[in-house]
């Protein structure tokens, strides 16, 4: 469990520098579209084309282990749903116990 969390928070920071990557390269083709000049444009746009098609590719490849996971735990749901509805019913006890404790 712990090794899923730190990938998913691994893929989370490199989605988040992706996507400001994403931006930065959109205000290159603001500032490109101001001046007008159409290969400045062009070229800019080119490569915003290019960062978001490589941004949706690290999205699909760094969600896949994420899905996976997801995959396999509805799996192990479906197959002991009355394993899963016993431990949620003892955690649910033990919250209430520590709640009403305090």
């Amino acid at each position: 469990m712990e090794h899923t969390a730190r990938e998913f928070n691994r893929a989370k920071g490199k989605m988040a520098d992706d996507l400001r990557m994403i931006v930065s390269d959109g205000e290159d083709l603001l500032k490109a579209a101001a001046n007008a000049s159409g290969e400045g444009f062009t070229a800019a746009r080119a490569k915003i084309a290019e960062k978001v098609v490589s941004a949706k590719a690290k999205l699909a490849d760094l969600s896949q282990p994420v899905v996976e996971k997801a995959r396999q735990a509805n799996e192990y749901v479906h197959a002991s749903p009355w394993t899963v509805v016993g431990v949620a019913t003892v955690v649910g006890i033990l919250i209430g116990f520590l709640i009403a404790k305090r």
